[in-house]
Order: structure tokens, then sequence, then C-alpha cells
């Protein structure tokens, strides 16, 4: 019990973690936790029928919660398992035995145990009576936050993310305490449920020195916020669960004036918070932006992109996947636009080892096909350098006419040739050969160097392709290569280069990218449109698994059997619907209404990606379905 650990006693036993955040400094911190969880006054409220059994229950220090529902036997959960404690249901005498010893149920149906941080929870009925308690055991962790304490002592704002029961709330009141006793900090928190300083009007002392303030109904929690500030003259703020607009808005509020906020939200991962309106401006909100021509091409990306709309509220985001694997972003404003950009952030993982050391780790990248790749080719995330061109295993192949090697099930949809017949290069490689006949010629010769478009490079070894794109985007070839799981590696940088892949309108008028490719003997693949369909066909193509069957994504004004908008329209739906869902996702897509006439040319359309249609529902509102192959 508390009573038995004075707070100095915890202060002496936790070694605090140095202020540098580098890893050997931080793998050598150890921390020392203890525990306080009150256990006999959660206890001294059940029936004595329950009471017994859980008190003399094996696994009573590892204790969740107790379930008490009306009809049904008493549970008791644990981390690993659940107990039943008696073959007797629970009755309406057991429920009030303990209504009437617990403390006001508020508008959240949450009550508490004064001086306890444990938190009883109703369920009622229609008419408002409660039929089922949850028990929930509350306890004080002092020097869980170890693996976070040099972040915590930098006076940014950190926000706390993670799946219910993972340790966020028994997290912030640690933080809430190192604050304000350990680095002398005015700390004041906004206690909406009293679930992090207790029930009663005198907080528990697992908060230490720092304040709290009570929240009389959830929805005002927003207000309680700016009265703190206002009010009390903290240095820091801590809010647990902001779950609303007003709050998102007030927690910004709040950060614009200099004060440090600790809090936690709704959502797992950083992503959770970008695609919830709600609360994406903790991370500093979403907004649509139309580029220039050169910025965007620069980009290799559409003109109208999603950008960033302000600084994150909160500099710092930690995701607890477990007790003890914290992800950390310690950039939220650098994570957020890498993901808009389509790239996977590279933050740090903090886990606590069996002797207590902090070891910190980065995330590798979603790449394809790590599994397959030798050890030593994949290196804190990301691929070995160099890739072909260095192994001296970037060959080139015949122009010989070639047997299409078997494809794997989830390239399996992008063409229906049988496997291993002979197939002559389609009329699309020889364009493309002789747009760089005049290239080919001028390359000195190489063992490594391939300069023509219709020729694969063969792999060997597993060993990936570095990808240079140019005006390409970059979102949707590496949505390619992780549905095709295809042995590429997208490049900024030139020089690391083994291939690069561009737009073709913009080769012909970019005579420095082509001198540029020729004196570094770099292979230049091209595409005609920056479609879905043709960057499929030329990363296969480039890695000798081309399907000359497979449609390049011609013009819809081919399928139109007149010159209305109406036809122009249902056509760039279904080419829309095809290329951004049907392909890359591989989910089914449902068109709106249209006549029989335009139905008739979307089907083709449809045929025309080796894709399945069908047509249902009563006129006037039949429409398209289109299926994945």
């Amino acid at each position: 019990m508390m009573s038995s650990h004075p707070r100095n006693s915890f202060d002496s036993e936790i070694d605090p973690l140095p202020s540098e955040a580098n890893p050997e400094a931080l793998a050598a911190a150890v921390s020392t936790t203890a525990i306080a969880d009150d256990l006999r006054k959660l206890f001294e409220i059940l029936p004595d029928a329950i009471r017994v059994p859980l008190e003399q229950h094996s696994l009573r220090d590892q204790l969740i919660e107790v379930v008490m529902d009306l009809g049904r036997r008493p549970e008791a959960r644990f981390p690993s398992q659940a107990d039943y404690l008696l073959e007797t249901p629970v009755s309406r005498t057991d429920l009030q035995h303990c209504i009437d010893r617990v403390g006001h149920f508020s508008g959240d149906n949450r009550a508490g145990i004064e001086q306890t941080l444990h938190r009883i929870s109703a369920m009622r009925n229609r008419t408002g009576d409660i039929i089922g308690l949850t028990c929930r055991v509350g306890r004080a962790v002092f020097g869980t936050i170890g693996m976070i304490r040099d972040l915590v002592e930098t006076g940014q704002s950190i926000l706390m993310l993670g799946r219910p029961g993972v340790g966020k709330t028994t997290a912030l009141r640690e933080i809430a305490r190192v604050l304000a006793d350990d680095l002398q900090k005015r700390v004041v928190i906004i206690d909406t449920s009293n679930e992090i300083a207790g029930d009663g009007d005198i907080p528990h002392p697992a908060i230490g020195r720092a304040r709290r303030m009570q929240v009389a109904r959830p929805e005002l929690q927003h207000q309680v916020m700016i009265e703190a500030v206002e009010n009390h003259m903290p240095e820091v703020i801590v809010i647990d669960e902001i779950g609303t607009e007003l709050e998102a808005l007030a927690a910004r509020t709040i950060a614009e004036r200099g004060v440090q906020l600790v809090g936690t939200a709704h959502g797992n991962r950083i992503e959770n918070l970008m695609k919830n309106p709600t609360l994406s401006d903790l991370v500093g909100g979403i907004q649509s932006v139309t580029l220039g021509d050169e910025e965007a091409r620069r980009r290799g990306s559409q003109k109208t992109v999603l950008e960033r709309k302000a600084p994150p509220t909160f500099a710092i985001a930690v995701e607890m996947l477990e007790r003890q694997r914290w992800v950390v972003h310690e950039q939220v404003a650098d994570s957020v636009d890498s993901l808009l950009r389509g790239r996977q952030p590279h933050p740090q993982i903090r886990t606590v080892s069996e002797t207590g050391k902090v070891v910190i780790t980065h995330e590798l990248s979603s790449l394809p096909a790590t599994e397959s790749l030798p050890a030593q080719t994949q290196q804190r995330g990301t691929w070995a350098s160099g890739g072909w061109r260095t192994s001296g295993q970037m060959l080139p192949l015949s122009q010989k006419p070639h047997l299409v090697p078997p494809r794997s099930p989830r390239a399996e949809p992008l063409g229906s040739h049988p496997r291993g017949v002979m197939e002559e290069p389609s009329f699309e490689q020889m364009l493309q050969e002789s747009f760089y006949q005049m290239e080919r010629l001028e390359q000195p010769s190489h063992g490594s160097f391939n300069g023509s478009e219709g020729l694969g490079l063969a792999p060997k070894e597993g060993m990936p392709l570095h990808l240079y794109p140019y005006a390409v985007s970059r979102h949707q070839i590496d949505q390619v290569i992780q549905t095709l799981q295809l042995p590429l590696v997208l490049t900024k940088d030139m020089d690391s280069a083994d291939v690069i892949l561009a737009l073709r309108s913009h080769v012909k008028s970019h005579a420095k990218l082509r001198q540029l490719a020729k004196n570094r003997q770099l292979p230049i693949h091209t595409l005609k449109a920056n479609t879905i369909p043709q960057i499929v066909r030329a990363l296969r193509r480039l890695l000798n698994l081309d399907d000359p069957q497979m449609p390049d994504g011609e013009d819809v004004g081919l399928f139109m059997k007149g010159d209305s908008e109406d036809e122009m329209e249902a056509l760039e739906e279904a080419r829309l619907a095809v290329e951004q869902i049907v392909i890359p996702k591989g989910q089914p897509v449902e068109l709106l209404p249209r006549s029989a006439s335009i139905r008739k040319m979307q089907h083709e359309l449809v045929e025309h990606y080796h894709l399945e249609s069908r047509s249902f529902g009563d006129e006037p509102n039949r429409r398209l379905r289109i299926y994945p192959a």
C-alpha cells in the first residue's frame, strides 16, 4: 500500500537518465520501478462472497479488473487469463453493495475510491439503472518513464498514443511527478475523471507536488484547460484523453502560450491522428495545396498534394505499442511530412532489456522482399548501398523473345498469360527501343550497362535495384513496389542509382538529364504517362517480368463513340477507378449510374485492363461494378 512506500524512498531507487539522448548513455541507464496499488481499498467495496476468493487468488497482485454483470458470474481478469470467482450469478444486492461504497458516478459513468487510483465504471440499462460494474485497478508505477526521461527533461510537448490498457495514464501520472518533484516545475493536471490523481478532494501522493484541477463534466475539459493557464501560471499542463475538436484547439492555444504540454490522445499511431479530422491539428493539421509546375515536376507528383498545415501542437510523439516497447518520433513535423509524401519515417524504438537497460534502435522501413535478402544486405532499415551496379551483377539480357517467368500470386492479376509461353516484343517495347536507339549507339560498351528501353535487368542473388525516378510519382512507384513485392529501392541520389525511370515527355526536352545518365552509364527507362498501369508495365519490363498483354492505359478518347462530356466523364471515372483503386489496392469499385450506351463503353475500357465488370441495379440506377482480377 501507499503508506508503506513514502515518495522519497522511490526517489532514491530511481536513477535518472542522462539528459543527452545518445544510445550509449541511455543504454547504460537503469530504471528501477516500484508499484503502489492499494488493493485492500478496492477489495473492501466488494461483497464478502467475491472478496474472499479474490484475496486468496495466486495472481492477486497482477489483477487488472473485476467485472460484475447482473445475472452473470463475477470475473477477475489478469494479463494472461480470466477466472470466475463464484458459481453464483451477481445479484442486484451485490451491485448495490459496491455502489454504496464508492464515490459519485459522474457524467461519463465513472466513480472512484477516495485516496486511491482505482476506477469504477458503470453500465446502465435504458432506464438508467446500473446493471454492471467494471472495477479497474489503478496503480502508481514509479520509474515507468525511464525510457523517455531524457525527452521529458527537454521541455518540449509530448503526446502519448496507444491502445487502451497499455499504460498511458500510468505514464502520464509518473511524468507529472517527475516534472513537479525532480525538475521543480509548476505542473497542473487536468483530471477529467479523477483517473490521474484519484478520487476525492485530496490528490493521490503518486503525482508528487503537481496540482490537480477537477472537471465537473467531461464536455467542459477544454474550458478547464484554458482556465488553468489563465489562473494558475503553470509551466506544464498534463491532459488525459484529448478526444474532441475543442480540446485539440485548446491544446494548441496552450502550446502557443509557451506552456509545455503532456497528454494522451485516442489513436494507436500518428497515422491514426492524421486520418482523424477531429484530432489532426495535434500533429499540425492536413490541407490540400496546389504546386507550381516546376515543383510538381521536381517531386514527381501531381500538382494537388496534401501538406501539413501548421507546426504540430506536440513536438514529440510516443507510440506505446507495448509496456516495455515504445516508438518515439522525436520530430513529429518530419514524420508527418514523410507520411504525406508516401515515405515511411524512421522513428526510434525504445525497449528495456532484462537487466533494466534502455535500448534504442531504429524502426525498419517496410521495404519489399527483405525476407529474401541475405542478412548482410540489410542495414538499419535500408538496402545495402550499391545494389546491382556495385556488385557487378547487373547484366544486359538478350533482345530475343524470352519465356515469361512464373508470376507471384500478388502479381497474377496483372496479366492472363499462361506461364512459359514464348512472347514476341510488344509494339510498346519496339517503340521504346527506337526512341533510345540513338542514345544506345552513343553509349560506350560496358558490361553492366543497358541503355535499351525494352530490355530487362537480370537480378542475381536477391540483390535490389536502386531506382531514381524523374518526373514520376514516387508515391505511386512505392505503391506498385509494395503491391507486387518487387526487388526495387527508390533513391534520391543519382550517384547511387542503378537505373533512371522518367516521363518520356520530360526526357526529350531535358538534354542535361541524358548527359548525366550517359556520364554515369545509367540506363533510362521511360513511360509515357504518370499512371499506375504505365508504372506497373515499366517496372515489370525493367525487371524482365513484362507482360505484353498488360494494357498501357490508353487515352479514354479511343473508347468514345461520340464527343459528349458525359461519355468523357464516365470513361474517366472508370479509368481512375481501375488505376487508383482496383489495380493498386485490389478492391472492387462501384461506379455512378449511367445509360446503357455509356455502360457499354465503360465495359470495353475495363476489358482493356483485363479486368471483369458487371452491370447491376434497375434503370435509371443501373451501374457498373469493377472487380479485381
